[in-house]
């Protein structure tokens, strides 16, 4: 007899469900959401288990990782597939989102400190990252104790940007070390930011069956209402994971409007932009790319540029 088991993960306890290949519940219960405890309670039961199921979550990369690791047949379920599902779930990963939380610090403060001296009539202007603070010491050369309201909050900004710029040498370490991420770089549009989010959003490419599956996941198909002799297609559902459909949004942007090379997705893409319009044409590049992200992914292989081989993707 063959036997499947199915883990509603929370965070402190799993209800864990043991059904035979009938369909007929053998075993219900709740296990702490540890590994180790996981492990010992469906281990003890005996039993022959073809498959077990977890349901993307904040804690099922860890879990899937560690149950794998014990000879489990575990697997992530990707929530759209779950059944009475109305809609995608959005994926949390334990993602490393340091960086990009010390840029939009650093870009709040600088909004504050514009925003200050306005107040007093004097207008930073258009300045760059670096040149920021020059400029603002420039401005209150002749204001002593509105700089010395000022300068704490400079300080403040240099400490993000110098942290910023160490996460991000942490991030390309990270993309470094890992096949997948180097592979998914010779994408058009792809770089380290792009390839990190797409593979901790996904965790395991195992969890589609199809590589089409990816636009829907990520809410990048449009919204469809039918009813009666209405039919018509909406705006994108923004399911799933908004940061990885926002890299991929950006791999798009950069693929149609910088990157100067050629293939056949670029030539693909401004045909869209022609007919239908560049947004559109964005949203549509980025769904291709998901698919292309996930293949490369799952073939083990790098882009390819010929026209001939990369239009059939």
């Amino acid at each position: 007899m063959k036997y499947f088991a199915g883990l509603d993960v929370s965070l402190d306890e799993t209800a864990v469900c043991i059904v035979d290949e009938d369909g007929i519940v053998v075993r219900e219960g709740k296990v702490p959401s540890e590994p180790d405890d996981l492990v010992r309670w469906l281990t003890a039961l005996e039993l022959t288990l073809v498959r077990l199921g977890l349901e993307a979550g904040p804690l099922s990369p860890w879990l899937h990782a560690e149950l794998t690791a014990a000879g489990l047949p575990a697997i992530c379920i990707e929530t759209r597939r779950m059944k009475g599902a109305t809609a995608a779930m959005a994926i949390k990963t334990d993602r490393n989102d340091a960086r990009a939380i010390a840029q939009a610090k650093r870009v709040a403060i600088d909004n504050e400190i514009r925003g200050t001296l306005k107040a007093f009539g004097l207008k930073i202007g258009a300045v760059g990252v670096v040149g920021f603070e020059a400029r603002v010491i420039e401005l209150l050369v002749d204001r002593p104790r509105l700089f010395a309201m000022v300068r704490p909050m400079l300080n403040a900004r240099e400490a993000l940007r110098q942290q910023g710029a160490v996460l991000h040498k942490l991030l390309l370490k990270n993309v470094r070390a890992s096949k997948v991420c180097r592979r998914l770089l010779s994408v058009p549009g792809v770089g380290p930011v792009v390839a990190l989010t797409y593979v901790t959003g996904i965790d395991d490419p195992a969890r589609f069956a199809r590589s089409r599956d990816l636009g829907p996941h990520f809410g990048l198909i449009p919204r469809k209402y039918a009813s009666g002799e209405i039919d018509r297609n909406g705006s994108i559902t923004k399911a799933g994971d908004s940061a990885v459909r926002g890299a991929l949004v950006q791999a798009a942007l950069t693929l149609l409007t910088r990157d100067r090379r050629w293939c056949a997705l670029k030539v693909w893409g401004l045909a869209v932009a022609k007919r239908r319009g560049l947004h559109r044409a964005i949203v549509a590049v980025a769904r291709k790319l998901a698919i292309v992200l996930h293949r490369i992914w799952i073939d083990e292989t790098t882009f390819i540029w010929s026209h001939k081989e990369t239009a059939s993707v």
